[in-house]
């Protein structure tokens, strides 16, 4: 597979072009190297002004609790109380803490551009990129509400700093709950402001803010206008971000506490007033606001969505690359309906026509045929990912192992027989080492690989075939095939076109993997879009704790 050298813009629901292509970079990794001097930096500060950092900023959450929870006390849930003197003294109370426990965390200077709408103005505040638990800064800043999840309100300390906001709660144990909190939002926001504003982050996931992924389409079921509002994090090391793959949670506040400065913009755009064709369409509003968003931003936007870093989360006997074409692959999916909700039985029904086949290659009209879909620019798109040699030509085998691993990421073994299935003889039922090549790199969405160590490793008696038999036992053998042969052999393979802040040597080269490829889970924001607003499969949308 690969990305084509010439990509057309995609084509958004409303059949309007995207303002910019797609990006090249995962949105859901990051990676972090140092310099010498850095390493330095760090070393010394982690001993020094660290310990000092952690310790006042714990101390001003532990101010803060009797203040939040005096003004908690005899607030009901469905309505709200006057503003009377004495809680907007806390509320006042409450922001110069959080403010001077910022600044102790070395946000020394915090950049308000813009003019923050009035609550009757504008209900609903939507805020991106989400790439950090930092982002909590503008909450602080403006005591507004949030999209939480229930548990959340249980916890010691932090539970009553949150109830203090008023969120809106979500919970996972009510199946009921995404419709309540939409039914919440949509009562708070036509208020007439007597609610506080609702701050969302409709992307619902953090990135590495290099595009605004797809905006889910709660924020704006309500159909009121909303103000756009950007985060900016103009440090020189960008130790902020908590993607999937990446730095760990207290990794990224041990680094930023390090930092001697740390900035912060936060913008408030124009407010963005739906049309009575976005009122009823808030898929369509939720793409109009995101475009005005990633114009201010200057990054481009794109459909990877949360679907996308769950596949890029996968654990699985063949850990994807920073930089697999697999995430095209699935948005294309995904927007040309091709995902199917039977997947075993598509796939093995894909499996058995690819057979008949027997290694033919398609041109776009016979891939359309096959598929069962009109010719499009996003069919063209896909199946450019395909044609390798740009001949016009594809092996739909390559199609049906893609479209196994992004309906299965976690099944490597399945993909496998599955592969194995369409590439190997009748009469012994084998594969050569060039046919294992075209699989695996298929499975993992690259350009070019090598397998010819892992190849002889798999076959030693030097036969020039193997067998899924053989395959399978190897790998119950080498769980970890992808790191110990595959990214071995192929220098560059994992960390690919990943964001890389300098050229310097890193921390340590186990150090770095770990970074790149540690599957952490960071804290997403709550999912409370409707199914019938949001077409993806809810089994796909499990939060990671």
């Amino acid at each position: 597979m690969r990305l084509p050298s010439k990509r057309r813009c995609a084509i958004e629901e409303d059949g309007k072009k995207m303002d910019q292509a797609p990006p090249f970079r995962n949105p859901f990794v990051h990676v972090l190297k140092f310099s010498p001097l850095e390493k330095a930096k760090i070393a010394l500060m982690t001993v020094t002004l660290f310990p000092i950092r952690l310790l006042i900023a714990a101390f001003m959450m532990l101010l803060a609790w009797p203040f939040a929870f005096l003004a908690s006390l005899g607030r009901s849930e469905t309505t709200v109380e006057p503003q009377c003197l004495w809680r907007r003294v806390v509320d006042i109370i409450l922001k110069i803490i959080m403010r001077v426990m910022w600044f102790v965390g070395g946000f020394h200077w915090m950049t308000v551009k813009g003019r923050r709408a009035l609550p009757a103005e504008a209900p609903i505040l939507t805020l991106a990129p989400h790439s950090s638990y930092f982002d909590a800064i503008p909450v602080t800043m403006t005591m507004a509400s949030i999209v939480m999840k229930a548990e959340s309100k249980d916890i010691p300390l932090w539970g009553t700093l949150i109830k203090f906001i008023r969120p809106v709660f979500v919970s996972r144990s009510d199946q009921d709950s995404r419709k309540k909190t939409v039914e919440e939002i949509k009562r708070r926001a036509h208020s007439g402001g007597e609610w506080p504003q609702i701050m969302i982050f409709p992307e619902g996931t953090c990135t590495n803010r290099s595009c605004l992924i797809t905006f889910k389409p709660g924020a704006f079921i309500p159909a009121v206008p909303v103000q756009p509002v950007v985060i900016r994090y103009p440090n020189k090391l960008d130790s902020i971000t908590w993607t999937w793959q990446g730095p760990g949670a207290f990794e990224i506040l041990w680094l930023t506490l390090c930092q001697l400065h740390n900035r912060f913009v936060v913008e408030f755009l124009p407010i963005y007033t739906p049309s009575e064709e976005e009122k009823k369409n808030p898929a369509l509003y939720a793409i109009n606001v995101r475009r005005v968003l990633a114009k201010a931003l200057g990054v481009p936007i794109t459909d990877y969505s949360f679907e996308d870093c769950q596949l890029a989360m996968a654990e699985g006997q063949l850990r994807l690359p920073v930089d697999t074409c697999l995430l095209e692959f699935s948005k294309l999916a995904r927007r040309l309906g091709l995902k199917p909700r039977n997947t075993e039985k598509v796939l093995q029904d894909y499996v058995n026509r690819a057979r008949k086949l027997e290694g033919q290659k398609l041109d776009l009209d016979d891939f359309a045929q096959f598929l069962d879909v009109p010719v499009s620019e996003m069919l063209r798109d896909m199946f450019s990912l395909f044609d390798e040699h740009e001949d016009n030509c594809m092996d739909i085998r390559e199609y049906v192992i893609a479209l196994s691993v992004i309906c299965r990421p976690a099944k490597t073994l399945e993909t496998m027989k599955l592969a194995f299935k369409m590439f190997e003889a009748e009469e012994d039922g084998a594969i050569t080492e060039m046919e294992l090549a075209v699989i695996l790199k298929t499975a993992l969405g690259v350009t070019h690989l090598s397998v010819s160590r892992l190849f002889t490793a798999i076959d030693p008696e030097d036969t020039g075939k193997i067998t899924f038999d053989k395959f399978r036992c190897f790998v119950e053998q080498h769980p970890d095939i992808s790191e110990e042969y595959l990214y071995a052999e192929n220098a560059g393979l994992s960390s690919g076109s990943c964001h890389v802040h300098h050229t310097e040597s890193s921390l340590s080269s186990r150090k770095l993997r770990g970074t790149a490829n540690k599957k952490t889970a960071n804290g997403i924001c709550p999912d409370f879009s409707p199914k019938d607003h949001d077409g993806t499969i809810d089994g796909l949308f499990k939060k990671h704790n």
